[in-house]
């Protein structure tokens, strides 16, 4: 998801959603990873990106909406089919734990996790972290100090109506850091966008690597 709603302020291209997909895909690369999960895929865009990379191999896509793997599925379609034998779609949820997730170089979760409820992140965090573990995560979320700067948005707003909560800089590193401990991972925070000297970049990257 990008951030509907709140109106833009002026910012050069390329978009700051294809910003946060090219610092996702560029962290991937870095990885060295193969095969990748792309948790809350939406219609696809990270995956349409990463299949122009001959590194990535296999994609594995989930969302729990059907509307959006039915976009991601029609888009994708159109590719040639080397591109297309490379991805595979199914519906979940990132508050259960699923086996289909095991086994994946590296996951990215573009935009994902202000759409759960807070009271649910523990259980996202077991999913991915615990079961699923990936040697590398690749996690964007909106930076809340950087509303201030989007005059369509009513003060303590937030970016989308579906959003549960956005976190600031020092919210973000504070989570990724308790997760990193539990799990036995590192993390690396980097803004995304056009940074404000007195509120960051709108947005905020969380590279997570296992053993690190």
């Amino acid at each position: 998801p990008d951030d509907e709603g709140a109106g833009q302020p002026d910012a050069p291209a390329p978009s700051l959603h294809e910003q946060r997909l090219a610092a996702v895909t560029a962290a991937l690369k870095e990885a060295g990873a193969a095969r990748v999960l792309d948790l809350g895929c939406g219609e696809g865009r990270l995956i349409r990106r990463l299949l122009a990379e001959r590194q990535f191999t296999e994609i594995l896509g989930m969302d729990v909406s059907s509307r959006a793997l039915a976009l991601a599925q029609e888009r994708l379609g159109r590719l040639p089919p080397p591109q297309r034998r490379r991805v595979r779609l199914i519906q979940g949820s990132l508050t259960y734990r699923d086996e289909r997730l095991r086994g994946y170089d590296a996951a990215a979760v573009v935009e994902v996790i202000e759409h759960l409820d807070p009271a649910r992140l523990a259980a996202f965090e077991r999913v991915l972290f615990e079961a699923a573990r990936p040697a590398t995560v690749a996690l964007t979320t909106p930076n809340a100090e950087y509303n201030v700067r989007y005059p369509a948005l009513a003060a303590g707003g937030r970016r989308h109506a579906d959003h549960r909560f956005e976190w600031t800089r020092a919210e973000l590193r504070a989570w990724a850091e308790g997760v990193a401990a539990r799990h036995g991972y590192g993390v690396a925070l980097a803004p995304v966008g056009p940074e404000d000297p007195e509120v960051g970049a709108p947005s905020q990257l969380a590279v997570f690597r296992l053993g690190a």
